[in-house]
């Protein structure tokens, strides 16, 4: 089912993020992972791109097998890095015939040894137009709360999120962010370019501080110096505890604040995730 008809008839959407396991030997973990948070009823599962495109076929495997095994909506996310037309059209013709309705759709990551210029698509907006005019899906885009790290302002990054939505996005999905005052001034933003598109809030705990210190200085977000502070030092059990707590009351503020819909970056396990929603207790 289209994401986009999901937004026009609920007022908070509940959706997971799995990536494709690389190694076999990795696949029951993904497996245990649905196999619990299924049970939470998700309006949507997305299937992440590896870095420049490197587990193209096993996000198609595992979106196809996401519907097929399991009878989840997916989302898979598709790249401008690596992709060409060619490419691209052969995978819609592949979703097209499993009956999958969502396409995330993103620049991605520039490998090192990538010029652009060598790029069928450079730009997210280009990706997106390009899929609205090959087929009947519902796209959605990336928005960065505190700003893309290549974005030079907070201005300009709206301003090429627009570019996005503009060109057929139907709604965002934001980058992880752990204090909700940056993705309420990012709606606000929004609001004043008239950008109406849903916006779903990214969430992911903090299990492993040092861990995490290497994601948001790789996307540009941040973590508050309050939070750090008490996850320092502190045990692994200690550190579940805070993390999953904190990520918790995120959540019942965005709710409260009528949040369009919570995104869980699952990391392919499911006790943070699944401890949270218990937490909020949404059914």
């Amino acid at each position: 089912m289209k994401i986009s008809e999901i937004l026009k008839n609920k007022n908070r959407t509940v959706s997971f993020e799995f990536f494709p396991p690389k190694k076999i030997e990795n696949e029951q973990t993904l497996f245990n992972t649905i196999d619990i948070l299924k049970d939470y009823n998700p309006d949507f599962v997305s299937i992440t791109y590896g870095a420049g495109g490197s587990t193209q076929d096993k996000t198609i495997e595992w979106t196809l097998r996401i519907k097929n095994e399991y009878s989840l909506n997916p989302m898979m996310h598709l790249t401008c890095v690596t992709s060409t037309k060619n490419s691209i059209d052969k995978i819609i013709d592949t979703l097209k015939k499993g009956n999958i309705d969502n396409i995330l759709a993103l620049r991605g990551d520039l490998p090192q040894d990538l010029k652009d210029n060598k790029m069928e698509f450079k730009y997210a907006y280009q990706l997106v137009e390009y899929l609205k005019n090959k087929g009947e899906f519902s796209i959605g885009v990336a928005g960065y709360p505190e700003g893309h790290p290549e974005s030079k302002t907070l201005e300009e990054d709206v301003e090429y999120l627009k570019t996005k939505i503009d060109a057929g996005g139907d709604f965002i999905i934001t980058q992880l962010f752990f204090d909700n005052n940056y993705f309420f001034d990012f709606l606000n933003r929004l609001e004043k370019h008239n950008i109406k598109a849903p916006v779903l809030a990214g969430i992911m705990p903090i299990l492993n501080l040092s861990q995490m210190k290497r994601f948001v200085d790789m996307c540009g977000a941040s973590i508050p110096k309050s939070l750090s502070s008490k996850l320092e030092g502190k045990s692994k059990e200690d550190m579940y505890k805070i993390g999953v707590e904190y990520a918790a009351a995120q959540c019942s503020e965005l709710i409260e604040n009528n949040v369009r819909g919570l995104h869980f970056y699952t990391l392919n396990k499911y006790n943070a995730t699944k401890d949270i929603l218990d937490n909020l207790n949404l059914n």
